[in-house]
């Protein structure tokens, strides 16, 4: 190490100051996924007069292009600067807010919602990169750790926080207070984060437009199922648009000289286990979001505020099993990552079990089993997708590892909120109650095949060029 190197090493306080604000920044755009959903009562009976299907965009927008659109922005941020990206991004998540805020109708609503989104995928991909550029390599495992632990720990913080804007504000105020807080971040970090090095990148506008749209059109058929029939030409016609545009988009970045995200990174078995891991753990996290408040205003006759703090108990496993769960996979090996999956299955099974009458106190503990699955099996699934690439493509494997979060989360809810649509003439209970056991059935089936893989029952190969 040179002397140069020695004085431009970050000091451990400043590191930490770095770590703090990009962790609050992820826990602010992945809180919105997940605050949103308190404020599904009040939305419904506003004067949008909004379906159940328009909810569910509501919702879902914000995470569709939040999703869709991370590997884009962290190659943007890799090749114009992640620093740069990150300030555009929490502009654009103000600027959205205040549209949704302002909205006179559903359809700016779910504008503003697609903006905030934009911004939330600049700004998602950045924290990562730059935690990483001023943690050493043999730490940067424990930093994907503490940065998984945040994005864990997000939907906690969005249901209590707008579960304390919701039972003061209507539902305009949720937005109104992101605004602000964006802005002090935005401060916080263009002070204290590096300004991370540029790298060449492409962003593939055509392969991003494709993805977009492909998940868009499978959202649209899932969402649109209930009231339209599953077997009209909406449903059937979305599913294969789908189908299509996915398969335009894999065949097109085989065949690009620069794709987007070259399927052949999924020949890394660690990798493609990875990915599919995050996303079904987000998945059945995110179903648990959407119907969650709904359940304890409507069920248990819970205020907004009291309803987002009776999540807790999800904060108090995840936070302290993503602390030990690196540590515990380099001891126990592959049995962390089937723990973690085995306990979000088995937290969404025994969720199905509550009814009106079930005491807090074990509700609670069906989330904490839940919560300590996500805990166990995340952190370690994301590392595994970061560790599977190089440095020089951080941007690309923090952008693949949100990704699959997001799309996860997304489908998550539209899985739930379709369930729950179907048995609209049935007492709630009994809507969550098949809900969540659709939602463990699917978890599961996905468990296995992530687990299949992630055992390396098909080789370890050579990792693609580029």
């Amino acid at each position: 190490m040179t002397l140069d190197d020695v004085r431009s090493a970050p000091r451990p306080v400043g590191r930490r100051a770095v770590y703090a604000v990009m962790a609050a920044c992820s826990v602010l755009v992945v809180s919105l996924v997940a605050a949103v959903n308190l404020a599904i009562p009040k939305l419904a009976a506003s004067g949008l007069a909004p379906s159940p299907g328009q909810l569910l965009w509501i919702v879902d927008t914000y995470v569709l292009v939040f999703g869709c659109l991370l590997i884009p922005a962290g190659a943007l941020g890799d090749r114009y600067g992640r620093k740069g990206a990150l300030l555009a991004g929490l502009g654009l998540v103000a600027a959205g807010a205040l549209v949704s805020a302002a909205a006179p109708g559903v359809a700016v609503l779910i504008a503003g919602r697609a903006v905030t989104g934009v911004g939330a995928a600049l700004v998602m991909p950045a924290t990562l990169s730059l935690m990483l550029e001023v943690t050493e390599p043999a730490g940067r495992p424990q930093a994907v750790a503490v940065w998984t632990a945040a994005t864990g720990v997000a939907g906690v913080a969005g249901n209590v926080g707008g579960g304390l804007a919701l039972q003061y504000l209507p539902w305009q105020g949720l937005f109104l207070s992101v605004a602000p807080l964006a802005a002090v971040l935005g401060l916080l970090a263009a002070r204290c984060a590096p300004r991370g090095e540029r790298r060449p990148a492409n962003l593939d506008l055509p392969g991003s437009a494709l993805l977009v749209t492909g998940v868009g059109a499978l959202l649209y058929g899932i969402i649109e199922g209930p009231s339209s029939g599953w077997a009209s030409v909406r449903v059937i016609g979305g599913l294969l648009l789908s189908a299509g545009l996915l398969a335009l988009f894999v065949v097109r970045s085989l065949r690009a000289d620069r794709p987007l995200l070259d399927p052949r990174v999924f020949r890394i078995r660690r990798l493609r286990a990875g990915s599919l891991g995050v996303g079904v753990a987000f998945f059945g996290l995110f179903s648990l979001f959407y119907v969650n408040a709904q359940y304890l205003q409507y069920a248990k006759g819970y205020s907004p505020l009291v309803a987002g703090c009776a999540i807790a108990p999800l904060a108090v496993g995840m936070a302290v099993a993503s602390r030990h769960s690196i540590r515990l996979a380099a001891r126990f090996g592959d049995g962390v990552v089937t723990a973690g999956l085995a306990g979000i299955v088995g937290g969404l099974v025994l969720t199905s079990f509550a009814t009106a009458a079930t005491p807090y106190p074990v509700y609670a503990l069906f989330l904490l089993v839940l919560s300590l699955g996500m805990g166990l099996c995340v952190p370690v699934l994301s590392a595994a997708v970061m560790g599977s690439l190089p440095q020089s493509r951080a941007g690309l494997g923090s952008g693949l590892n949100g990704a699959t979060r997001e799309i996860g989360s997304a489908l998550g809810v539209a899985v739930m909120g379709t369930s729950l649509s179907s048995h609209g003439s049935e007492v709630f209970s009994s809507a969550m109650a098949f809900g969540f056991r659709v939602v463990a059935g699917l978890v599961l089936a996905a468990s296995l095949v992530a687990l299949a893989w992630w055992r390396g029952g098909d080789g370890t190969p050579t990792t693609p060029a580029g």
